[in-house]
């Protein structure tokens, strides 16, 4: 730590591992290792920074660092150097995180605290990796937890946007991209200009999922009304979806981040009148909900959603609930 208790910064030297412009801020900023792990020793605090750096996909990233920012700090508020920490900590760890976060979560933190520790056992700074033997908590669930709008709450919010700017045309093509092309937000605000294409006659859209994955889907007509708006057609090589100046009245060259988007759909359901706790993920999970309520298929809604399992797409199908509630209003006491 340093004189303000903030934690210590490492300075990474140019090496082959994170060969970037700038090697000591490959992220752009710092990395940033716990006081544990630097008190360790130059090679552990190596380690540390070049596990982040091996891991492609932003998300994951920050997602990874946060959870092993938690754990170093649970451990350093019990006295516990690198070299003594073992199994049973970890679990008592875990057992802690239970009381505060829901199961998935604590299954994505001990995912992360023992891929963590690979590296520093690879590079022989410790011994075993001492989350290997750790198990996380049991987690089924045959329904997914994400809201879901109703049809008339999407059309009532797209229909509220007003149109009569170039914000509008973004924000009212971003809501329906992502509710009609079953859109990760992370995917559509990656987007660039190219992505949305001619193919005959028919426009389509490409989305680079996380995984390295490419996903190809036809194109809601919202989308071209905004470009053409926008005068994107002959930009390509830049971002689709434009954040706005200060003023709010044009788009800047950068692209939208997703908290952007978090924080405009908010904007937009609250003028809307829509009283939920809104999420970028909510229009994946209303068009995939809204898809199989009017008779589309399973098989169609996985390829259309880039599932990997049918199970996945299954969590989405809220059609059972109508018939749940019916059956259990036949118990008449």
């Amino acid at each position: 730590m340093n004189d303000h208790g903030e934690p210590k910064a490492i300075v990474l030297a140019e090496s082959r591992s994170l060969a970037t412009a700038d090697p000591t801020q490959p992220f752009g900023r710092p990395i940033v290792v716990p006081k544990l792990v630097f008190d360790a020793g130059d090679r552990a605090a190596r380690r540390f920074a070049n596990f982040f750096g091996a891991i492609e996909n932003d998300n994951t990233r920050s997602a990874y660092s946060r959870a092993c920012a938690l754990f170093f700090a649970w451990c350093e508020s019990r006295d516990l150097a690198l070299a003594d920490i073992e199994p049973i900590h970890v679990g008592a760890y875990v057992k802690h995180l239970g009381e505060k976060f829901e199961k998935p979560t604590v299954k994505q933190h001990l995912a992360a605290i023992k891929m963590l520790f690979d590296w520093p056992v690879v590079g022989q700074v410790v011994a075993i990796n001492p989350a290997h033997a750790v198990r996380g908590p049991k987690h089924s669930v045959k329904r997914g937890k994400t809201p879901v709008l109703s049809a008339t709450q999407t059309r009532r919010l797209l229909d509220s946007i007003d149109t009569s700017t170039v914000i509008g045309l973004r924000d009212r093509a971003l809501i329906a991209l992502m509710t009609f092309s079953f859109a990760r937000v992370s995917a559509a605000v990656g987007m660039r200009v190219e992505d949305y294409f001619a193919d005959g006659k028919r426009w389509r859209l490409r989305f680079n999922e996380k995984g390295g994955k490419v996903h190809e889907t036809p194109a809601h007509h919202n989308l071209y009304a905004y470009m053409h708006a926008a005068g994107l057609f002959e930009a390509k090589g830049t971002p689709l979806f434009r954040s706005g100046d200060w003023h709010g009245g044009a788009l800047t060259a950068l692209p939208m981040h997703r908290i952007d988007v978090w924080r405009m759909i908010r904007r937009r359901a609250e003028k809307a009148g829509i009283d939920a706790d809104m999420c970028c993920h909510m229009f994946r999970a209303t068009g995939l909900t809204n898809f199989l309520a009017n008779g589309g298929t399973l098989e169609n809604a996985q390829a259309m959603a880039d599932h990997a399992s049918p199970r996945t797409t299954q969590l989405y199908d809220r059609t059972r609930d109508e018939i749940t509630l019916d059956e259990v209003e036949r118990i008449e006491i």
